[in-house]
């Protein structure tokens, strides 16, 4: 769903009179006053959530008043943006509260804010005085500079998305649609959090000593003989473990667990929660797919400013309406893309699969045994740590978290000239006492953003790692420009001691930063094209590529030190770390193909005749990759891409896969 006042948008250029009373959030304001979360001050009580919408939707009002008398074409879009930016202050603050607060209260006020200011945005996304406005500004096109009449451009094609040009009896059933889609997003993700799925082992003894703080104690009664004889029975009580089957923990069982019935039981239950996403799925690729298709054509004749005169076409499908407006342009050529890519990684998945039956067979000593889908991750760990002499344990060592962030500093001013400074939190600005805060600074531009770090998991927190605007950085005048706040959110568990990180959390954890620099170093006059507000199918790339430097020993060099030597992690360790990663990169790329399929499959033409998606999914993975599909099992429940974005994002991963060494080496030579 793309919409006008859902881009979650981020700068822009507001003139005189649009401008209210907004304040500039700068490091030299009293940082310790009290205040509420992220710094609003609606949000120092649960309840706050509801004023903020209150005050969002009155200030909306008014500028929708202004925007209705025609202005000049700047001040039109420097208003529908104050408008956006109003708007998704309240939204993004949600999402970041209902994903990461401790606190059910917050939860669910926010959970009832973002609902609220959803409706309100479909009421905006269907005035048709807002539409006209937009229209004159793009036609005024002479009196707006190059990035303001790409603004207008899209800012009219994203309420022509919305439905603008239907009849009144469609729009209301488009705005039906969008608002079920909203709820149905909704739920799938408060699904994946709330039901992980769990497994209880017993005896203890089955589970590794590294695994049992993810673990829960449990106890079962046995019956055990006393006194040495048969017939004198009592009841014994059994210790036992609880494990949590979110993805995280999941892949700890499926790498350390060397009891293959105990990661079998684990991958079935993993990938079999959450159960109930299968009927939200099911209804979200319905809704989606009844929206696309209510976009039909009509015509759009005049008004008493001018006349006008185009065409809207429908879209054949929801993956047609979300890949149009991206670089891709086409779902047949993004099709078409993943077809020929698996094509060609097969036969290199294939020989790598052969590769790790093989192992299997001689370290097991079955011969006739086959090669299951539990037992890729634990065969593939050990035969990376023979081929590299590599242990996880040692290779975390050099990852403290608290290094790591250091290291993240110290790349970000070795390539921008920019430095990161820890800001006290105000009381009441933090949701939990494992967050921090710092501002990018420039030496000559002076403070450039702000960044919130939640970086360690915990219980109820959304499972998965993920980047946060919370406030949009805008211009405000010739001189005041409003800096980016945003939110970095990971769910590390951190052994101990030293919250050690293994290097796939590295890397993700510069994934995640890359996103945030992203936000806070981009300088644009709209928020339609700042920071990683972009085409869908580019907004991972500066990401994609910035994890690239958690591989590169000149970096690593400057912050991957011994948690309790001191030691720089040695060059030789590094290269094994690299070297094990290729192992098995066309297994990786075959998966990365396999999402993207899923992702356009389920939202594609043949949308309509979908009634199991498991059976779908299934088909896939035996078609796209080499290894089998375990019945009963769906993964893609737990799948939140397909729920957040849906036909847009997987490919580009693919594609970074296939590309990004090659334009990290480029970036290198230079």
């Amino acid at each position: 769903m793309s919409t006008l006042f859902r881009r979650r948008s981020l700068a822009a250029y507001v003139y005189g009179h649009v401008l209210n009373s907004h304040k500039v959030h700068t490091s030299t304001a009293p940082l310790l006053q009290e205040t509420g979360l992220y710094g609003f001050n609606h949000l120092k009580t649960p309840k706050g959530f509801q004023r903020f919408v209150e005050d969002a939707i009155e200030r909306s009002n008014e500028l929708v008043t202004f925007i209705s008398g025609m202005p000049s074409a700047p001040e039109i879009i420097g208003a529908m943006d104050e408008i956006s930016d109003t708007v998704c202050s309240v939204i993004d603050s949600a999402e970041l509260c209902r994903a990461t607060h401790p606190d059910r209260e917050f939860v669910e006020e926010a959970s009832e804010a973002s609902l609220r200011i959803n409706e309100y945005i479909h009421h905006l996304n269907t005035n048709h005085c807002l539409y006209m406005a937009v229209v004159k500004a793009e036609q005024d096109s002479h009196l707006l500079n190059e990035e303001a009449q790409r603004v207008a451009h899209h800012l009219r094609l994203d309420l022509e998305k919305a439905g603008i040009h239907l009849p009144s009896e469609q729009l209301d059933r488009a705005n039906q649609l969008n608002m079920e889609i909203v709820q149905l997003c909704r739920e799938f993700n408060e699904n994946i959090i709330n039901d992980p799925g769990h497994m209880d082992i017993f005896p203890a003894s089955h589970i590794p000593k590294k695994l049992h703080h993810l673990a829960r104690p449990i106890y079962r009664t046995t019956s055990g003989a006393f006194g040495g004889s048969a017939w004198s029975m009592t009841n014994m009580k059994e210790k036992g473990f609880r494990l949590p089957t979110d993805p995280n923990t999941l892949s700890s069982i499926l790498q350390w667990v060397s009891d293959a019935e105990i990661r079998k039981t684990a991958y079935i239950q993993g990938n079999s929660a959450p159960l109930g996403n299968l009927g939200v799925l099911d209804k979200l690729i319905a809704a989606r797919h009844e929206f696309a298709q209510s976009l039909q054509k009509f015509d759009i004749v005049s008004n008493a400013l001018f006349w006008m005169h185009m065409q809207i076409m429908g879209h054949s499908s929801y993956a047609d309406l979300a890949v149009h407006s991206s670089m891709a342009s086409s779902p047949d050529i993004v099709l078409s893309f993943l077809l020929e890519m698996s094509e060609i990684v097969r036969p290199r998945a294939d020989e790598e699969f052969k590769t790790i039956w093989n192992f299997k067979r001689e370290k097991s000593g079955q011969l006739y045994g086959d090669l299951e889908p539990w037992d890729e991750t634990y065969f593939t760990a050990i035969m990376k740590s023979a081929v590299y002499d590599l242990d996880s344990s040692v290779v975390a060592s050099f990852f403290p978290l608290s290094q790591c962030l250091e290291g993240l500093k110290v790349l970000a001013e070795s390539l921008f000239g920019v430095t990161f400074h820890h800001i006290p939190l105000a009381p009441g600005e933090s949701w939990h006492p494992d967050v921090i805060k710092v501002a990018l600074h420039h030496p000559d531009e002076g403070d450039l953003g702000y960044l919130y770090l939640d970086l360690k998991s915990r219980k109820n927190k959304h499972p998965v790692c993920a980047h946060f605007a919370i406030k949009g950085g805008r211009r405000l005048s010739e001189t005041d420009y409003q800096l980016p706040i945003v939110a970095l959110v990971c769910n590390f568990l951190g052994s101990k001691p030293a919250s050690l990180l293994n290097h796939w959390e590295v890397e993700t954890l510069f994934h995640e930063f890359g996103h945030a620099l992203h936000s806070l170093l981009s300088r644009t006059d709209y928020q339609h094209f700042s920071g990683t507000r972009v085409v869908i199918d580019f907004a991972e790339t500066p990401s994609n590529l910035f994890q690239y430097y958690a591989w590169d020993f000149r970096i690593l060099k400057t912050f991957a030190r011994h948690y309790s030597t001191g030691d720089v992690i040695p060059e030789d360790l590094v290269k094994s770390i690299r070297g094990a990663k290729d192992m098995f990169s066309g297994t990786e790329l075959q998966r990365q193909i396999f999402y993207a399929l899923i992702d356009q499959k389920l939202f594609g033409e043949e949308a309509s005749s979908i009634r199991d998606t498991a059976s779908i999914v299934a088909e896939l993975k035996r078609q796209h990759t080499s290894w089998k599909h375990v019945d009963g099992t769906h993964w893609h429940t737990r799948f939140g891409h397909l729920a957040s974005y849906g036909a847009a994002t997987c490919m580009p991963n693919a594609l970074l896969q296939q590309y990004g060494k090659r334009f990290v080496k480029r970036i290198r030579s230079h």
